[in-house]
């Protein structure tokens, strides 16, 4: 018989938590709706390499998104683990400055050429805020063309202020800017990855007043090597800042940002997530003529200083250098991706594969895909496994965690396809349909 969660431990403090933390929690992305509603243990107790235990001691295999995509070198590493220790007997905080910051710098420096400064952060969200300024202090504009999503800030959700459809296909339809300045409305134009012409058409509307062109490098496909010449020349004659968001994509492609991959050279480069393996770290990176900028605004927190960040990315970053860490995790991505073409291929149930071999995901079809995606968590969870419809490898995954994998997907499918030939999905489900995107929970 299957085990109920809906009483574990981790449930009951998620219902807990619902009632005092809006939303239940600090990332959307993490919410318990968002994988199995009711059942989905929501908080760990311990992780380790690609392991995850809840708080009644199930230990869990992460076939999903392993922190986000935060740490590639697998759940605590030994010697990034070991290096913050160490540090921590030292002193994390002082009034003195910690010296591991100015060895990061080269070190961020050294693996991207173009680049000659850097200053922290310890999140991807204000890491951006922080690149927007220095744009819009170093051109004197407001505006920013934009593709993709680039986080919580003013700056970014301001794009719905004109249409709030706007950030439809970057992130999340329907987003509400509710408590975004109604004076930054017009200041962000959104354009869609590889296309040239909705690029073109909105460095044009920006006109004189384009401070930025910001994207991601890779977004589900790589760029064209026509939109990797486009947009740097669109940035050159603008006199606009060109962006690149490496905050997804950073170190999973290249032994660096992923623009480096593809030949792409930006004014500015943002880090976060992978750099330091799960320690709060966070950096903008580039060319000095841009980041002086900084010295003519105000970009100041005192948190920023600690010594914790810096110091874990200093490891963190040695040992992705070291390896192949692209070519591993490619691998193990296109693996995943075959296990989910086969087992649609054997149980005639139909998927869309998308994204690249190193962050890839898949959906089902038809009116039931929300359904089937609920089930498939389920069926996946009843055998140990955290599995969703995207995964995020890590140099932590083996063979043999893939083959277990395997195992449980064709199982799950297996299950799958007997309620669609027997109409029964929402019977099977133990509890509501997942999530697909923002709403609120209580």
């Amino acid at each position: 018989m299957k085990k109920n969660l809906k009483n574990g431990t981790g449930q009951k403090l998620w219902k807990k938590a619902k009632q005092l933390i809006p939303g239940g929690n600090q990332l959307l992305s993490k919410r318990a709706e968002m994988f199995l509603p009711e059942e989905w243990p929501a908080y760990y107790s311990k992780a380790k390499g690609v392991y995850v235990w809840d708080l009644d001691g199930k230990k869990y295999l992460d076939m999903s998104i392993m922190g986000i995509g935060n740490c590639l070198l697998g759940y605590g590493d030994k010697d990034v683990d070991s290096a913050v220790k160490k540090i921590i007997d030292k002193g994390v905080m002082a009034t003195l400055n910690a010296p591991e910051e100015v060895e990061l710098a080269e070190l961020l420096i050294k693996l991207h050429p173009w680049a000659e400064m850097a200053r922290y952060a310890r999140t991807g969200g204000e890491a951006m805020a922080m690149a927007v300024r220095i744009a819009r202090a170093y051109t004197g504009r407001d505006t920013i063309a934009f593709c993709g999503y680039h986080g919580w800030s003013d700056w970014y959700l301001s794009a719905n202020l004109a249409d709030d459809k706007t950030l439809d296909g970057h992130l999340l339809p329907g987003l509400e800017p509710r408590g975004v300045p109604r004076g930054l409305k017009g200041t962000l134009i959104p354009f869609h990855f590889n296309d040239i012409k909705e690029l073109e058409e909105a460095v044009k509307i920006a006109g004189q007043d384009l401070a930025a062109i910001v994207l991601e490098p890779v977004k589900g496909k790589p760029p064209t090597p026509e939109f990797i010449e486009k947009v740097r020349l669109l940035a050159n004659t603008s006199g606009a800042v060109l962006l690149a968001d490496e905050i997804t994509a950073g170190f999973k492609f290249a032994k660096g940002g992923s623009h480096l991959a593809y030949g792409l050279v930006p004014d500015l480069a943002v880090f976060s997530k992978a750099m330091a393996n799960g320690y709060a770290m966070a950096a903008v990176i580039g060319k000095k003529e841009v980041m002086e900028a900084a010295q003519t605004t105000f970009i100041s927190s005192t948190n920023w200083t600690e010594r914790i960040g810096p110091t874990a990315a200093l490891v963190t970053i040695k040992k992705l250098v070291k390896r192949d860490t692209a070519g591993q995790l490619a691998k193990v991505g296109k693996r995943v991706k075959q296990v989910w073409a086969t087992a649609s291929k054997k149980y005639g149930i139909p998927l869309t594969i998308a994204g690249s071999d190193t962050i890839t995901s898949f959906s089902f079809s038809g009116t039931e895909a929300q359904a089937l995606k609920t089930l498939f968590i389920q069926e996946m969870l009843d055998q140990g496994i955290l599995a969703s419809t995207l995964f995020f490898g890590t140099l932590a995954h083996t063979d043999a965690h893939v083959k277990q994998y395997e195992k449980a997907v064709n199982k799950a499918f297996a299950i799958l396809k007997k309620a669609i030939d027997t109409n029964t999905v929402n019977k099977c489900l133990r509890g509501p349909i997942t999530h697909s995107g923002f709403a609120r929970l209580n």
